[in-house]
């Protein structure tokens, strides 16, 4: 579990690595996005997430930083809710296990 997360933290490390160099390129990844970003990042590092769940997470959220990139900044805002909403749900059927 824990090479996996370290694994999918890597990727996002060299993503926002990306984001960056986007961003002094005057791209159009907007703060709302780099925001809500973060988050949805505290929230994964926070929780208990599955494996498979934890990939889904981070797939989404790579395409989120590419509609942000792409302009569709509402789009991707919106696919950023959906994935905390996602990790949101996780959590409660992890609290109503225990």
């Amino acid at each position: 579990m824990h090479a996996k997360l370290i694994r999918a933290f890597v990727a996002v490390a060299i993503l926002i690595g990306g984001t960056a160099e986007g961003m002094t390129a005057g791209g159009p990844f907007t703060r709302g996005c780099a925001a809500r970003d973060m988050q949805v990042m505290m929230m994964l590092e926070a929780g208990a997430i599955s494996p498979h769940r934890l990939n889904d997470a981070v797939r989404n959220m790579t395409h989120a930083r590419m509609m942000c990139f792409d302009g569709q900044v509402m789009d991707a805002l919106s696919l950023y809710d959906q994935i905390a909403h996602s990790i949101e749900s996780d959590w409660s059927l992890a609290g109503q296990g225990q």
